[in-house]
């Protein structure tokens, strides 16, 4: 008997670990439906409670840069004022 094979997506997920904290990729899982997804994401990455909250979304549906067009999309040369590298951070503010 041939076994009926049911159509899977790969989903990329993301935990949030606090309330607050930015969600973070932790890897990726096949699944038919979000639903499906979102329980997959949480038995793999989060079943000794990990997270806050998770994101699931499509492989498919995430849009990248080219990283040959680096020069186009990151090129701050000009305006010094983004990366204050001429501040000294006195050594008890941790991190900032």
């Amino acid at each position: 008997m041939a076994e009926e094979k049911k159509d899977t997506d790969l989903w990329e997920v993301f935990i949030q670990p606090k309330n607050g904290l930015s969600h973070r990729h932790c890897g990726s899982i096949h699944a038919s439906d979000r639903n499906m997804a979102i329980l997959a994401a949480r038995n793999v990455y989060a079943r000794r409670g990990e997270g806050q909250s998770i994101w699931v979304v499509k492989s498919k549906d995430i849009v990248s840069s080219d990283p040959n067009e680096k020069a186009e999309n990151f090129s701050a040369d000009d305006k010094i004022y983004r990366h204050p590298t001429f501040y000294d951070v006195p050594d008890d503010v941790g991190h900032m």
